[in-house]
């Protein structure tokens, strides 16, 4: 019994250990591949947005 369980957590911790592996290449190919020209889009809004807008805040701290 007890190499069953030693072998069922071998057996899911794989399973568990290649599914996340494989989410985060999965992520990044279609990431560098599809969004190409995208990779800074919502940087580059937030900047356009906030355009002319008065530096309020406090002191900055180095």
């Amino acid at each position: 019994m007890g190499e069953y369980i030693i072998d069922f957590s071998i057996v899911a911790a794989l399973i568990i250990g290649i599914t996340a592996l494989n989410g985060v290449l999965s992520n990044a190919i279609g990431t560098r591949i599809f969004g190409r020209g995208k990779q800074n889009l919502h940087v580059e809004q937030t900047a356009k947005t906030q355009a002319g807008w008065k530096a309020v805040g406090g002191r900055k701290q180095y």
